[in-house]
């Protein structure tokens, strides 16, 4: 585990990781539940760095049924899911606490929103640089180059880091 930065406080049989234990990633994610050969087996939960968390029955490493759970508490359903669809946009805190007065906005689900460094956009796990191309996470830690794709759905669907004059403009 030395070798990819993981570490494991739990069980061991016969040297391997089996049975109840912690695993946690080199990427902050970590797993509490029982382990088979090294795998996730049976009842876990993984639980990422932005505070969501996914609980699951898990065959061999792979999740054979769960449950996803945001940071704010909305959980996610595959069927019937009528958050932010075409009738509902407001936030899942807005759904909970109430719309706020006629003039005051709410940019994102987290209130007051994150300050994104000038000439970035906040790209939902982290801020986007569009000069480096870059993607950091919010302690400011590397987490991914963009690739053509990704660059082109930020800079066309992210919130900006600045403020830009929108409405009417006269044809030239």
């Amino acid at each position: 585990m030395e070798v990819t930065g993981s570490t494991y406080f739990g069980d061991y049989v016969h040297g391997r990781i089996e049975g109840k234990g912690r695993y946690t990633l080199p990427t902050e994610t970590k797993y509490n539940g029982t382990m088979k050969d090294g795998m996730f087996h049976g009842k876990g939960t993984l639980y990422f760095p932005n505070r969501s968390k996914y609980e699951g029955i898990w065959d061999c490493g792979i999740s054979k049924e769960g449950k996803y759970t945001f940071a704010d508490g909305l959980e996610f359903k595959d069927k019937k899911w009528h958050y932010c669809d075409g009738y509902d946009r407001r936030f899942y805190t807005e759904i909970c606490s109430g719309l706020k007065p006629a003039g005051i906005s709410q940019l994102t689900n987290l209130d007051p929103p994150r300050t994104i460094p000038q000439g970035c956009y906040d790209c939902g796990d982290g801020f986007y640089n569009p000069n480096t191309r870059v993607v950091i996470d919010y302690k400011l830690r590397f987490l991914r180059n963009a690739d053509d794709d990704e660059h082109e759905w930020i800079l066309h669907t992210c919130r900006k880091g600045w403020d830009e004059i929108t409405g009417y403009k006269p044809k030239q």
